[in-house]
C-alpha cells in the first residue's frame, strides 16, 4: 500500500494518475495547506520543504519508504513498476528531460503566473507580465515539441505527459477566456490540444481525474494568517533591513 499525502494541486493529480496507471493500490491522505497542515512536525519528518505530494511507500524492501518532490515520485514509482520510463537509451533520456522541463519550468511558471494573477495585491504589473509572458513561450516550445511526435517524451506515453498534463488542463478550465492562450482549442498550438484529449482519453488519465475530485480545497477556509503563512508575507516576510522574516 502507498499512502499518498495530497491537496487539489496539479502536482498531486500527477501522482494520482500515475498510481492508477499502473495499478498501484493506495489510499489518499488529505492534507490542507490552506490551514498550514503542512507546516506540522509530523509532515515535515516526511517532506522537509513543507509541501505535497508525498508518498509513503509501505511496501518497499527495507521498509516504509518516503519519497517527496512530484517529479521523482513519477520516476521512483516508474522505476518501481518497470511502466512509463525506457530502461535505457535515448528514449530514457527523451523522458527524463521533458519530465524535468515540466518540474524546473512549465510548474514554476505556472506556480508564479498563478500567484500573481490571483493572490498578489494590485501594482504588481511587471511581475504578472513577466511570467505570463516566459508561460506563453513554454506552450511554444511545448506546441513545436508536439508537432514531431505524439508524446512529450517520443513514441509512447511516459511520466513526461503525467507531468505536464494537470497543469494545461487546469489552467485551460480556469483561465482560458482570461489568457485565451491557455485556452485547450487555441489555434496558437493545435498540437498541445490534440495532445491533451489523447491524454484524457487513457482510462487510467479518467480514474485519476475521478479520484483527484474527491479532494476539498481548502481555500475558502483559510484566515489572512494562514494565506501570509504559505506564501511567506505579512508577518512571515523577510525582512532586508533586519535580516529577519
Amino acid at each position: 500500500m502507498i499512502d499518498l499525502y495530497a491537496s487539489t494541486t496539479p502536482n498531486v493529480l500527477k501522482i494520482e494518475i500515475m498510481l492508477e496507471e499502473t495499478g498501484l493500490p493506495y489510499r489518499l491522505i488529505p492534507v490542507n495547506v490552506w490551514k498550514g497542515e503542512q507546516f506540522a512536525d509530523g509532515f515535515l519528518k516526511l517532506n522537509p520543504n513543507a509541501k505535497v505530494p508525498v508518498i509513503v511507500d509501505h511496501d518497499h524492501p527495507d521498509g516504509p519508504y518516503t519519497v517527496f518532490e512530484s517529479a521523482a515520485i513519477l520516476f521512483y514509482l516508474a522505476e518501481k513498476t518497470g511502466q512509463f520510463l525506457p530502461a535505457a537509451g535515448p528514449g530514457r533520456h527523451n523522458v527524463m528531460q521533458w519530465l524535468v522541463f515540466q518540474a524546473a519550468n512549465l510548474g514554476p511558471m505556472n506556480g508564479q503566473f498563478n500567484h500573481f494573477e490571483r493572490y498578489a495585491p494590485g501594482g504588481n504589473d511587471y511581475a504578472l507580465s513577466r511570467y505570463t509572458t516566459e508561460l506563453k513561450r513554454q506552450y511554444g516550445v511545448m506546441e513545436r515539441r508536439l508537432s514531431d511526435v505524439p508524446w512529450l517524451g517520443g513514441a509512447d506515453y511516459s511520466i513526461a505527459d503525467m507531468a505536464a498534463f494537470p497543469w494545461v488542463l487546469v489552467q485551460s478550465n480556469r483561465l482560458r477566456e482570461t489568457f485565451p492562450f491557455l485556452d485547450r482549442d487555441s489555434p496558437l498550438h493545435p498540437n498541445i490540444g490534440a495532445w491533451l484529449k489523447r491524454c484524457e482519453a487513457r482510462p487510467g488519465v479518467q480514474r485519476g481525474l475521478k479520484a483527484h475530485s474527491a479532494l476539498k480545497p481548502g481555500l475558502a477556509t483559510a484566515s489572512s494568517d494562514d494565506l501570509d503563512r504559505i506564501f511567506g508575507r505579512g508577518r512571515y516576510a523577510y525582512r532586508a533591513n533586519t535580516g529577519t522574516r
